[in-house]
């Protein structure tokens, strides 16, 4: 389990940054993606899946997330 900050970069793309391993990339796709329910199994640009417990959707935001196994 990571703790994940997701913000809004410049292109207005979701921005998943794991500050102990600085990574940051885009998220491509998210399992659910509607203003009150967000999140769920999120595809990054890297290839990798996480998933994150779905809520509203707000960011800037800090979230614990969990790298799934492909």
């Amino acid at each position: 389990m990571a703790k994940v900050m997701l913000r809004y970069d410049s292109k207005g793309a979701i921005s998943f940054y794991v500050a102990k391993k600085d990574m940051e990339e885009t998220i491509l796709s998210a399992e659910f993606d509607t203003d009150e329910k967000w999140g769920g199994e999120v595809k990054l640009s890297n290839g990798e899946t996480w998933f994150i417990e779905p809520g509203v959707k707000k960011f800037p935001s800090e979230v614990m997330a969990v790298r799934r196994e492909e």
